[in-house]
């Protein structure tokens, strides 16, 4: 007797507001260098039990060409809180690019800085109205275009039926209206994914309305669990920025002591990169995304010079 026949996985692809998901999910940590792709291709959609409008339990299988749409704006110097951010930034999109050429698409916004004018809470008389309160020029800057294209592509996506689910990343309620219309136009299902990792930042109640499954936050497990390599070959390597690792002044100190043994940048990360005994078996560039660990290898590397490697006469 023949079982029932599997149904035909659901055609699913990942749109993704840069902005929230940065500053929900990946701004302090050490996991800047995602690898989007395999996060949700085999950590989020695996996780999800999804039910379509028949009540039949469906498997969520990422679109080829793109399987993920990624909203974001290049950073302005002008505005930057670090002296690399720009050249960081411009790098992991460069990666990106060459690691998943048609299956991740960058759709670049733009940010608008300018001058504003702010009404000033007085901290004597809380309570006045902002018409009765003095006025303060200040610098406004935000990403633009982002939620615009996001709502725009999903609705064009659902209603052209080029997919049946739309997984949205996001938290913010502008994207609402959109998620409404897919609902009352399409069949298309509809996934919503908050960039949270620490469950107390809770789903806007706009968005999870219209949803057919939310997902309330990503483990930074996952995050650590899906990361591109660190170099992306090429005519001109793309390689992670040092400041995106979790000790990146300890870790520059490690390699330089490193290419001492070494003799170069990339055998020195080759041995970060491999299991060590005299460390407990733990891979080098592991122990050192802590304080602990880092003076750990850095120590251990130190002794090794100074035991193996003659020192100049001063």
């Amino acid at each position: 007797m023949q079982g029932t026949p599997e149904s035909a996985p659901l055609r699913t692809r990942v749109y993704i507001d840069g902005y929230n998901f940065y500053y929900g999910c990946l701004k302090g940590t050490p996991y800047k260098w995602l690898d989007m792709l395999q996060l949700f291709e085999s950590q989020i959609l695996p996780s999800v039990l999804v039910k379509d409008r028949h009540g039949q339990t469906r498997r969520s299988e990422l679109v080829e060409s793109p399987s993920i749409l990624f909203f974001t704006a290049k950073i302005l110097e002008s505005i930057a809180k670090s002296v690399d951010s720009v050249s960081s930034q411009a790098r992991y999109h460069t990666a990106l690019r060459k690691l998943y050429s048609g299956r991740i698409e960058l759709i670049e916004g733009y940010y608008a800085v300018n001058r504003i004018k702010v009404k000033i809470v007085d901290a004597e008389l809380p309570n006045r109205q902002p018409r009765e309160c003095q006025e303060l020029l200040a610098w406004k800057f935000e990403e633009k275009q982002s939620d615009v294209n996001l709502a725009l592509h999903a609705y064009h996506d659902a209603i052209t039926d080029q997919i049946d689910q739309a997984v949205i990343v996001t938290n913010d309620t502008d994207i609402a209206p959109a998620l409404r219309m897919i609902r009352t136009h399409t069949n298309t299902l509809i996934g919503l994914v908050v960039p949270t990792t620490n469950q107390q930042r809770y789903p806007n109640t706009d968005l999870v309305k219209f949803a057919h499954w939310t997902r309330h936050h990503i483990n930074l497990n996952e995050l650590a669990t899906c990361q591109l390599p660190r170099v992306i070959p090429g005519k001109h390597p793309t390689v992670k920025p040092n400041s995106w690792y979790a000790q990146p002044d300890l870790l520059i100190k490690i390699v330089d002591q490193a290419i001492q043994v070494r003799g170069s940048r990339s055998a020195a990360f080759k041995w970060l990169e491999q299991p060590n005994d005299y460390l407990g078996g733990k891979r080098p560039i592991e122990l050192a995304e802590t304080i602990e660990g880092a003076h750990e290898v850095l120590e251990y590397i130190r002794s090794w010079v100074t035991q193996n490697i003659p020192q100049k006469n001063e």
